[in-house]
């Protein structure tokens, strides 16, 4: 028994694409209304219309009905949202529960990865059966059928391969990594990127300087996640470059769509509130830049994005600021020094 834990796009495209592939699958939904709004139309209306919901799904509002008996407990949940989620789920999750985070942002205020957030909500559990899900996966396109891939990563190998033959789908390929914060990272700090990939976009300043930027990006997460203790090669994977790529080019990514929009000239409190679904790369920026400080990490590309988000710095200005920024070599930060070769 799977249970999915979130109704918005990706969850509702997890839940029915395990449905489709007969797995049993319990979804959990924010209230009775919502609940029932999903079993009687049968289709997700607000978040993937025209999807339909397989009639095999079970549909609660009851967490310790969702939970009962559940062999993996999927979040899908929005980072600012995954605290609270947890501390509602908590009375129903076992001490021998597998739980899979499919979110992907950090926590505002403290920076904590969905992992060591889960983590602290629930010292009974063990830290290896809290695993993170992350990649290139556009939910629209995998609702489609189309093929992807994406990384599970877990600190229990035997564990790990577990919960993946219970995820991996026909046209959904799962491999595993045992580096849980550099799987957490790459999915976070990507959408930061994303968004400054479409004020790229916006502003039609060419191929050749989002290629530039967004390769600085991988160089910036990188950075951080070897300070936090991630491997460095994980962001060179599906969940570093791999899915920097798709969001950073696909008309469906919403933190591109939010930097298009900023460049536009749009403001970031309207822009914000026409959309359905949240753009993590907004307050993940934040949360990154806190924890980058922290570790006396510097990150000059979401520096200056957080002065346009939060700051009033306009666009044009942050474009000026780090073209006139001082030329360095491109490994520094990134070179692994011999005592971690050996």
């Amino acid at each position: 028994m799977i249970t999915v834990v979130g109704t918005g796009t990706w969850g509702t495209t997890l839940a029915v694409q395990l449905a489709r592939a007969d797995r049993s699958v319990r979804w959990l939904a924010r209230t009775d209304d919502e609940a029932v709004q999903l079993r009687e139309s049968g289709e997700n209306q607000r978040f993937l219309p025209g999807t339909e919901i397989p009639p095999a799904i079970h549909i609660t509002s009851d967490p310790l009905e969702a939970l009962e008996g559940s062999d993996l407990i999927l979040l899908v949940v929005p980072s600012e949202a995954m605290r609270r989620n947890v501390r509602w789920i908590a009375p129903g999750i076992a001490t021998d529960s597998i739980l899979v985070s499919a979110t992907k942002g950090l926590e505002t205020d403290a920076g904590k990865t969905m992992s060591a957030l889960i983590s602290e909500e629930l010292p009974n559990l063990a830290s290896d059966r809290i695993l993170a899900l992350s990649g290139p996966n556009l939910a629209r396109e995998i609702a489609k059928g189309q093929p992807a891939a994406a990384v599970l990563a877990g600190k229990d190998p035997q564990l790990t391969r577990q919960a993946r033959e219970m995820l991996m789908l026909p046209r959904f390929r799962i491999y595993t990594s045992t580096d849980v914060f550099g799987v957490e990272l790459g999915g976070a700090l990507k959408n930061v990127m994303a968004i400054v990939a479409g004020i790229c976009d916006g502003l039609r300043i060419g191929d050749n300087a989002k290629a530039a930027l967004l390769t600085r990006g991988v160089a910036e997460m990188t950075r951080l996640g070897v300070a936090m203790g991630a491997q460095p090669l994980t962001f060179a994977g599906l969940a570093g470059l791999g899915d920097l790529m798709a969001t950073c080019a696909s008309r469906q990514s919403r933190n591109r769509h939010v930097g298009e929009q900023l460049a536009q000239g749009e403001s970031l409190e309207a822009i914000l509130a026409a959309m359905t679904n949240v753009a993590e790369g907004v307050p993940t920026t934040r949360a990154a830049l806190r924890l980058a400080r922290s570790l006396h990490v510097e990150l000059p590309i979401t520096e200056l994005l957080h002065d346009v988000l939060f700051g009033g710095t306009t666009v044009a200005q942050a474009t000026v600021e780090l073209l006139e920024r001082a030329p360095r070599d491109e490994l520094d930060g990134l070179r692994m020094n011999s005592s971690t070769r050996n």
